[in-house]
């Protein structure tokens, strides 16, 4: 068997959180996927000569992982999906570049990052190291004494090479975690100043900004002016969980009809809502989908795009029917049926850390996907990762690219296969419809631009790391929490 810590696999099956939730530990299948794709790595990298850190930044590194992780899910009875990809893959370069490896237009409306020198750092005591089970070998510093050390692997130099180099993803929005506003780990001023970062390399559409409102709270909706005026956001994102004294809210309720009306009123469309995924039982019945039919309903003009799909990791995802409990991404179905909202109109479905859950279980991804394309509509599923949470992205990427449901589901369930045109769709065509983008004017645009070439010049030596940075353990997250991370 082989252990080694240092060596890292280019797709990441591990217990990470995005701060949200706390970690899920892995199980037996996971933990054997992982095992696999290892002494898979050394047995190839033989055969294509190259060491085995070299081998796993290759494609067909990928490829080996992933086919490992497929035997590893069988043995198991996962077999509701699966990697598709030839069996030769692995030792086969030619073969792994054609399938892991893609040109489709990706964008990711769901990124992350956190201001290293923030203002919410000065609050804490000079003990506290709310992220300190950062990664801190990967960042450019000498000491570990201060919270900037822990956090500047979030930093928006890693964030732009972990995103755009690293992955390929062409847009992103930047958004937001819960908090109130004078604890905000990233400030819409912070946001805005790394979108000027990517304006100086001639990037200019490569990133857009969302703007935190949590209308029970005082003064959000007061502060929506300045969001959509002076910053020109592309959306509004709110938590209907949180609050004062950890109450949420409803979106049909006064406070949550008072924000949709003020954002139809300030021309932005969007209002992205985190659904699924809860804080824990309190107010947990605001983390469910009830209220996302009916006000769409209400306001057909406006796009309700559902952060995680309602999606729940304590709740096991299976085929759909009404007899369904209330839960995860069943949730959100429920809701549309229930107020009569038609596949492809307005109501969305985001990805965000779901698919990264859903990588180490493809009975429940095939089961969540299926349902989401059915439901919800195959132009109204987005691309989101919830990056640089899990580091880079492209791990999410190539695993979706390559992800399919299978046979035996197809049959058994009246499922169909996603195809390649539905996943180009997911990857990144579909946000354009909300975020009124011309995926054609923009893939025109960065293909000639400076975050372009210097991607170019970067893969000529990439140095892709396949590190994490949430937290990896139920201590590193409360930790986090007691700290108002």
């Amino acid at each position: 068997m082989v252990k080694d810590t240092e060596i890292k696999l280019p797709i990441k099956l591990d217990s990470t959180s995005n701060g949200e939730f706390s970690p899920v530990p892995l199980e037996r299948p996971q933990q054997l996927a992982n095992e696999n794709a290892l002494e898979s790595a050394v047995i190839n990298a033989k055969k294509t000569n190259k060491d085995r850190r070299k081998f796993l930044q290759s494609s067909c590194g990928v490829a080996s992982t992933l086919l490992a992780f497929n035997s590893a899910f069988a043995k198991f009875g996962m077999t509701g999906g699966f990697y598709q990809l030839s069996a030769d893959a692995g030792e086969d370069p030619t073969l792994a570049n054609h399938q892991v490896n893609g040109n489709e237009f990706i964008f990711d409306v769901q990124g992350h990052f956190v201001n290293p020198n923030g203002d919410w750092l000065k609050k804490l005591p000079a003990t506290a190291k709310p992220l300190s089970f950062m990664p801190k070998s990967q960042c450019d510093i000498a000491t570990n004494e201060s919270n900037r050390a822990y956090l500047s692997c979030l930093g928006s130099e890693e964030f732009i090479k972990d995103v755009f180099m690293d992955s390929d993803t062409d847009l992103m929005v930047l958004s937001f975690v819960p908090s109130a506003a004078d604890s905000e780990p990233l400030t819409i001023q912070e946001a805005a100043a790394t979108r000027e970062i990517i304006d100086q390399m001639d990037g200019n559409h490569r990133l857009l900004l969302h703007g935190r409102v949590n209308p029970n709270q005082p003064g959000d909706l007061d502060g929506m002016d300045a969001l959509a005026e002076e910053w020109k956001i592309s959306a509004f994102k709110t938590y209907t969980q949180f609050g004062p004294d950890g109450i949420g809210y409803w979106l049909s309720d006064d406070v949550g009809l008072a924000m949709i009306e003020k954002a139809q009123k300030l021309g932005v469309k969007n209002i992205c809502i985190h659904k699924g995924i809860p804080f824990g039982q309190k107010s947990f019945e605001h983390s469910l989908s009830d209220d996302v039919g009916q006000v769409a309903k209400l306001y057909p003009d406006m796009n309700f795009i559902i952060y995680h799909s309602g999606y729940d990791m304590s709740y096991q995802e299976k085929v759909f029917n009404q007899d369904n409990p209330n839960r995860g991404v069943d949730s959100l179905i429920h809701s549309v049926l229930k107020h009569q909202i038609k596949p492809n109109s307005n109501v969305y479905a985001e990805l965000g850390s779901t698919w990264r859950f859903l990588m180490r279980d493809p009975n429940q991804a095939a089961h969540v996907m299926a349902k989401l394309i059915k439901y919800i509509g195959e132009d109204n599923v987005l691309w989101g990762t919830d990056s640089i949470w899990y580091g880079s992205p492209q791990d999410q990427i190539q695993a979706f690219r390559t992800f399919q449901i299978s046979d035996e589901y197809q049959e058994k369930h009246q499922y169909a296969a996603i195809s390649k045109i539905q996943k180009a769709k997911i990857f990144g065509l579909n946000a354009t419809k909300p975020y009124q983008i011309s995926a054609h004017e923009v893939a025109q645009f960065i293909s000639k631009d400076q975050v372009a070439s210097a991607k170019q010049n970067y893969l000529n030596n990439p140095t892709p790391h396949f590190k994490t940075y949430g937290p990896k353990t139920r201590r590193e997250y409360l930790n986090l929490l007691r700290w108002g991370g």
